[in-house]
């Protein structure tokens, strides 16, 4: 079915880019939410994303999956952006804090709460904890895409985890003593 859309789309179907987008829509708005600020920040990430992804399309040459390939392009925007803000121009701190492990109370602690306090870390700390926790590259691959060492990618990661900790902790304390 996919092969079909992609098929139409590079034809300039617009009805076929049109399936497309509400195909991927979803998953590509949660990856850009995922990097992006706040919601109307990713809202406009993805649709310059589809803007690139429907340009470059004729480049996809069915190896891999589309969705993944899509979902590389999403990230590369939205970290290009951060690129023309200056933003990684303050990374230069190659100290690593040591790391704790959390230990997370899954009756106090949402999943919605989680999101909302990873999307609260400071750019350069939430990008690289989502470049690694969650979409699992690695400190050499992060280094490369934003243009810092590896020690900073650690260190950021460190740092954001140590954030997260102190937020998760502070939220839990509260929420056994409204038991």
């Amino acid at each position: 079915m996919i092969e079909k859309i992609l098929y139409d789309c590079k034809q300039n179907n617009t009805k076929a880019k049109e399936q497309l987008y509400k195909l991927l829509a979803p998953k590509l708005f949660a990856v850009s939410l995922k990097y992006s600020r706040n919601y109307e920040e990713a809202q406009d990430n993805l649709q310059e994303s589809f803007l690139i992804i429907f340009e470059k399309l004729t480049q996809f040459n069915n190896k891999g999956s589309f969705e993944g390939w899509a979902k590389r392009l999403v990230i590369n925007y939205v970290l290009q952006q951060y690129r023309k803000q200056g933003t990684f121009l303050e990374l230069v701190s190659d100290n690593i804090p040591n790391e704790e492990e959390v230990e997370i109370d899954e009756e106090s602690v949402t999943l919605n709460f989680l999101l909302k306090i990873i999307q609260e870390l400071p750019d350069r700390y939430r990008l690289v904890f989502n470049l690694y926790v969650v979409d699992g590259y690695s400190h050499k691959e992060i280094a490369e895409m934003l243009d810092i060492s590896d020690g900073t990618s650690k260190s950021n990661l460190a740092r954001a985890k140590i954030i997260l900790k102190e937020k998760i902790q502070n939220y839990t304390t509260a929420f056994s003593k409204t038991k």
